[in-house]
């Protein structure tokens, strides 16, 4: 008997309706199918497409001649639960879960799964592994990243809105790609529409540190609200041919003339990109957002539109304290640090993010079709300036003051096409995806004064001043561009064998290309003949002003060598295959088996400047034989346990393999890569034991230990005048151990009594997850030193014991509150999020290790239904941060604090309403 004929037995037979010897008369034989053939998501698959499955509900209809002989017709619906539904450890969000979170983004709303937490509000760490241990799909497909320093696309970019439901898969099954360390993100957007339907809503939010608070920002373009630049920042057509002959840009006598250099700073539009202005009133946030789909048939055929098309324009100020030491000191007779570089700063970036998705399926008998297209366009605008001391490059008693003006723009185009196929026991799933991803930073400026020491008297004269030679005193600009395109297609078989014991085998093709050309120049303003007293004091926008250039000779320089990389492309090309068996080898015992080969060719090119020495490029070809198997034991009706074990591997991203500098604005600090790193090697255990309560509820437990070859870590470093560098290492291995309980329960209030009570239920969702890894490294073990990309020791870069970077110990998750059962839609509540300091990057020079602490965070939403003058409403109110949580990275040594940067999040209000027609 299958368990969804059990469920209806039960129903049947409590209620005392039919009687057991007239149920044994209908039922119908046991059919040979897997242990949870009611619960599918998908045969030999655990939905790798995003089966709409997960959140339909399916109807039930049980005829049955009752004692009497008459005919009793029961009719129910039975909601299947994927979790305990698959072969395999998953996690999902459905739109229940994501709607309670209320998140505006699905970065937030994974950060409240097990096991998984959120880095800068983008990149999704799972049980403590850094990004590049996860692997992002949408719909099954791959996507491209506008990321420089990453392969793997930032998840806030996605608005919740155009999710439907978010499977995280933990245990390792072999139709998946073989980068698999943490899990598998696997996001489904919203495309299947029963019937039409229109819903538009709006928002407005605040936030305790940025709205109606002093800010900053710069003129820009009149387009700029709207996230797109009129073309005022467009390179002009006279540095765009200097870039493009290939060569440093200088005065050589060759390539350019001084005149030539000043004419290529007059062509920019400086003042108004430039010059930053306060902001005594920031605005609030706001956005809005359409949504709709219209279902009908055509003969037999069931067609569905869906469409959605949203804009957000949000405002975020942080003020706060970034530092950095050279090295460590002596202080009151112990090592100690000091901050050689110390600033308070503001910095105010403008967010506008324009969202659109056409999504068109199609239903025939047995077969489907999905046609989707996704674009987003993520905008930020932003200015700064901070005030300190530089006692690395400039006089430690002299007093700086610096500016920085910035436009960055990401941009995701996906389209995708799938075909799921039945042929009674054989499926066929066949899809195909291209996207593409760009990110531009046309403009990024940067300017710095000095403030001139005080008079004779003692009075200071506060006066800024910049002669941009000196040091502490320079304008530069900078442009980059990055584009990605991602190619994707497979084809996956399964069929079910008529044999005694249920099996079902499945095999399949998948083959991924992602292409990528990235450029960076960067330039400085330079007088050829110095400035004259006086016109040093100028503000920025006069300085750069073309009669000042043409006056006094201000010429546009690139700064760098010969030997700079101003350019790469980079390719991955792989081409897999699997077979994997899903049987069950007795009554509620189950076993997922398969393996995967990948075959890989990963090149990075540097593009030297013409004349300067040629760097080669980085060229990895490997082949791997990936084994995955999970074996599910549900030894009781309500309970079940897992073990699983496979092998994966992670490849260096494409940034952490270019040796080419990028500075990161959001850490102010500039990276660059190592040619020499290679791929990753993960051997991952798993053991799960599941409770399933009741309806929705239920009590999980699990196990896991990774042990990892060659992981590849963040390293920090100092060099040549003091900078701040930010490199990429293997370690020799490391060992992951941790574990995970969840706890999901409902408890109903009718008891309390009264009217109000008798539909309601208190919900309890809690999770924790404890990850302990550890970095071996051994006498003789050697490493690439991310300076000179030559072998050294490895204890020179890590140390024996250290935690991974990115890896937090401790990471918890709570949800409560009351809700209201039935179709009336009525939420409160309260989330708490949890996680314990990480390092960011191994400390430079055996300084200790950077240190993220993020600190405990409580949020309150509440959501509420109504029904006015015949039209109904969803209202939703949001407190993010209640406490004020602030964040620091630091450096702890003895009584010694470095805080590399530290602000306050400051306390989100925000207030929305939904129209749904």
């Amino acid at each position: 008997m299958t368990k969804r004929a059990s469920y209806i037995a039960a129903i049947l037979l409590t209620s005392g309706l039919v009687s057991p010897a007239a149920w044994a008369q209908v039922a119908a034989p046991s059919e040979p199918t897997r242990a949870d053939a009611s619960e599918d998501i998908e045969d030999g698959a655990v939905a790798p497409a995003g089966d709409d499955s997960i959140d339909d509900a399916q109807d039930v209809d049980i005829s049955a001649p009752g004692a009497s002989g008459n005919e009793i017709i029961v009719r129910g619906r039975f909601i299947p639960n994927p979790i305990r539904a698959t072969s395999e450890v998953v996690a999902v969000l459905g739109q229940e879960e994501i709607a309670r979170t209320a998140e505006g983004d699905i970065a937030g709303s994974l950060s409240r799964v097990t096991g998984l937490s959120v880095v800068g509000g983008r990149f999704v760490f799972v049980r403590g592994l850094g990004e590049r241990y996860s692997l992002a799909l949408l719909n099954g497909n791959p996507l491209p990243s506008p990321e420089p320093l990453r392969r793997v696309v930032p998840l806030d970019l996605f608005p919740t809105s155009v999710i439907a439901s978010t499977v995280v898969q933990k245990s390792y099954s072999a139709n998946y790609p073989g980068e698999f360390g943490g899990g598998v993100i696997n996001l489904t957007t919203k495309s299947n529409v029963d019937e039409s339907f229109l819903e538009i809503s709006t928002s407005i939010s605040a936030n305790t540190e940025t709205t109606n608070k002093t800010g900053y920002t710069y003129d820009g373009s009149s387009y700029d609200w709207f996230g797109f630049d009129s073309g005022l920042r467009d390179i002009p057509t006279e540095l765009q041919s200097a870039i493009d002959k290939n060569v440093l840009i200088a005065p050589d006598g060759v390539n350019f003339s001084s005149e030539d250099l000043q004419q290529l700073g007059q062509s920019l539009v400086n003042a108004q990109t430039s010059l930053i202005q306060r902001n005594f009133d920031i605005p609030a946030n706001f956005s809005g957002e359409i949504t709709g789909g219209h279902a009908f048939e055509i003969g037999e055929t069931l067609f569905g539109i869906f469409a959605t098309a949203g804009l957000s324009n949000s405002w975020r100020t942080r003020g706060g304290l970034q530092q950095q030491t050279q090295g460590i000191v002596q202080i009151d007779g112990q090592d100690g640090l000091l901050p050689d570089r110390n600033f308070q700063y503001l910095t105010t970036q403008n967010r506008i993010v324009a969202n659109g998705m056409i999504g068109i399926n199609a239903e025939v008998g047995e077969h489907k079709f999905r046609f989707v297209n996704l674009y987003i366009r993520d905008t930020v605008k932003e200015s700064s300036i901070s005030a300190g001391i530089d006692a690395i490059s400039v006089d430690p008693n002299q007093a700086l003051n610096t500016g920085r003006t910035s436009w960055f723009e990401r941009q995701l185009f996906s389209s995708q096409l799938v075909g799921e196929f039945e042929f009674d026991r054989l499926s066929v799933d066949v899809r195909g995806s291209y996207s593409n991803s760009q990110r531009e930073a046309p403009y990024e400026r940067t300017y710095s004064y000095l403030v001139e020491p005080q008079t004779p008297g003692g009075q200071p004269l506060n006066r800024l001043v910049n002669d941009l030679t000196s040091p502490g005193q320079s304008a530069r600009i900078r442009f980059s561009n990055l584009v990605d395109d991602v190619y994707g297609a497979g084809a996956d078989l399964g069929y079910e064998l008529g044999t005694a014991i249920p099996i079902t085998v499945s095999g399949g093709y998948n083959y991924y290309k992602n292409i990528r050309a990235a450029e960076r120049r960067d330039f400085r303003f330079i007088p050829a003949n110095g400035l004259p007293f006086g016109l040093n004091l100028a503000r920025i926008d006069t300085l750069l002003s073309a009669a000042v250039i043409d006056a006094f000779d201000i010429e546009l320089r690139e700064v760098g060598a010969q030997n700079s990389v101003p350019r790469y492309t980079a390719e991955l090309e792989v081409q897999a295959g699997y077979v994997q068996a899903d049987a069950e080898l007795a009554d509620g015992l189950r076993l997922n088996l398969g393996v995967r080969y990948e075959d890989a060719d990963q090149i990075v090119a540097p593009i030297s400047l013409a004349g300067g020495a040629p760097t080669p490029a980085t060229t990895l070809s490997n082949s791997y034989w990936l084994p995955a198997g999970t074996l599910t034991w549900n030894f009781a009706d309500d309970m079940q346990f897992r073990f699983a074990a496979s092998r994966t591997i992670a490849r260096p991203q494409f940034r952490e393999l270019a040796p080419q500098q990028f500075l990161d604005l959001e850490t102010d600090r500039t990276f660059i890569g190592n040619p020499l790193l290679t791929d990753s090697e993960l051997t991952n255990v798993e053991a799960r034991l599941e409770y399933y309560i009741g309806r929705g509820e239920r009590l999980t437990m699990a196990g896991f230990y990774k042990d990892i070859k060659n992981p590849i870590e963040s390293v920090a470093f100092i060099q040549g005048g003091g900078a701040f560098f930010q490199g990429f290492s293997n370690a020799p291995s490391a060992q992951l151990v941790g574990v995970e309980f969840e706890a999901v329960k409902y408890f109903p209030l009718y008891d309390l009594g009264g009217s109000f009570w008798e539909d309601r239920r208190l919900m309890l969702a809690a999770n924790y997850t404890f990850t302990d890894s550890k970095i071996k490294v051994g006498a003789d073990d050697l490493a690439i030193s991310p300076i000179t990309f030559q072998p050294i020791a490895a204890s020179n870069l890590f140390s024996d014991g250290d935690r991974l970077t990115g890896q937090s110990k401790h990471v918890a998750n709570v949800q409560f509150g009351l809700e209201q059962e039935g179709d009336d839609l009525s939420q409160q509540t309260i989330l708490l999020t949890y996680n314990s300091p990480r390092a960011t990057a191994r400390g430079p020079q055996d300084q200790p290790d950077l240190i993220e602490k993020t600190g405990l965070q409580v949020d309150f939403v509440m959501r509420e239904g109504a029904v006015i003058f015949g039209q109904q409403l969803e209202f939703k109110f949001e407190a993010r941060n209640i406490f004020g949580e602030s964040y620091t990275e630091s450096q702890t040594l003895n009584d010694s604090v470095i805080i590399n940067n530290g602000y306050d999040y400051g306390t989100s209000f925000s207030f929305s309403v939904a129209l749904k027609f």
